[in-house]
């Protein structure tokens, strides 16, 4: 059984084996466990620089093939893509006749051209990752408007079963509300942090791309809001983006620099050891899908203070594991604040949500997998 990936996501072949953002590769190992062979069709690099976060894929039988990335954002990008579209096709839809199992992610541009593409195959076994916010009231950009109605739309995705992360109302029978898993059961959720009171410096934690839809830099201020309370604490950001430079200047014109710290990418056991010793993970995204650091935050204990995006609402027991906010870095002060006063409730909320987050284990997800590529 042949299983086909079609991704946006940019990868690097070295040392013999095939690098990508590890929380997605980390996924896609266990999707492709159960095929004999797995067939890639994604930008590459060869011998590019690996990133702290990027893992290998685990499968004796992989075969990529290398496209162009699609680029739209520049007049450069465009014609570049316009030169190498038909090349992209042409390899897709020969890949497409191959495969026994055709998966696209979305939303992206590769996962938009194989939504169009896959039309040819009505009687390929198919499914589609949609990764983002899936709220069909949120504001989205046209292209992921336009994935969503073409793969939720039966009569155009035949055979083609859509994972999305929440329950939204009137969707279509091909539609399966899924959810992406945070550690394996076996994972201790032994935690380090210091019980909360008055007196210790509490540990925020910000993980994520340093980019404008992540809000770092509103991030950034709930710290120097509670600088100007007198609360002593320590805000850590993991991730690296655009905006870096800016929220370092930020920092610095703020006098921050004892309070807020960069470590730029980290590796997964580094982060494990941040969620374990934090207070408060600062999630203050505009668009999510099912935001895996919120569940990994969760695991431990870290309480989230995070805006009530896509369907996490519904991941925090809209209040009972955690607390949602609007976009005002006072809001999340506020909520500090009040845990300093109730320690008792932030220890009661802390152990709600490690209790939520064991359903959401490695094996879970898998089990869950297991029984949707059977039935498709």
């Amino acid at each position: 059984m042949n299983f086909l990936i079609l991704s946006h996501v940019h990868h690097i072949h070295r040392g013999g084996k095939y690098y990508a953002y590890g929380p997605y590769v980390r996924e896609m190992n266990i999707w492709i466990k159960f095929f004999s062979s797995v067939t890639i069709i994604a930008p590459l690099s060869i011998d590019g620089v690996l990133n702290p976060i990027d893992l290998p894929y685990e499968h004796d039988n992989i075969r990529f093939l290398s496209v162009h990335e699609i680029n739209l954002t520049s007049w450069s990008g465009k014609i570049s893509t316009i030169l190498s579209l038909p090349a992209t096709i042409i390899t897709t839809v020969r890949a497409m006749r191959l495969a026994d199992h055709i998966h696209l992610r979305c939303p992206g541009n590769m996962g938009l051209l194989g939504a169009f593409l896959q039309w040819f195959f009505p009687g390929k076994n198919k499914t589609a990752k949609y990764a983002g916010n899936w709220d069909p009231s949120s504001s989205q950009p046209y292209t992921y408007k336009l994935q969503q109605r073409l793969i939720s739309d039966p009569g155009f995705s035949k055979n083609m079963h859509v994972l999305t992360y929440g329950n939204w109302p009137n969707q279509t029978g091909n539609i399966v509300p899924f959810f992406t898993f945070s550690y394996e059961s076996t994972e201790s959720q032994e935690d380090t942090r210091k019980p909360i009171e008055a007196s210790i410096k509490l540990k925020l934690l910000f993980v994520g791309a340093l980019v404008k839809g992540k809000n770092p830099l509103m991030a950034a201020e709930v710290g120097e809001v509670l600088a100007k309370h007198g609360v002593d604490f320590e805000l850590e950001f993991c991730g690296e983006g655009a905006q870096k430079e800016e929220l370092l200047k930020f920092i610095e014109d703020r006098n921050l620099t004892e309070k807020i710290k960069l470590c730029g990418n980290v590796t997964s056991e580094t982060l494990k050891s941040k969620y374990k010793a934090s207070h408060f993970l600062i999630f203050l995204s505009e668009s999510e899908g099912w935001p895996k650091v919120v569940a990994e935050s969760m695991f431990f204990g870290c309480l989230p203070i995070t805006t009530p995006v896509s369907c996490v609402a519904d991941m925090l027991g809209y209040g009972e594991r955690g607390d949602l906010i609007d976009f005002n870095p006072p809001d999340a002060v506020n909520r500090i604040k009040y845990y300093i006063e109730k320690p008792e409730e932030y220890k009661r909320k802390s152990k709600l949500a490690k209790e939520w987050s064991r359903g959401f284990t490695k094996e879970s997800f898998e089990l869950e997998l297991q029984k949707l590529i059977n039935h498709v």
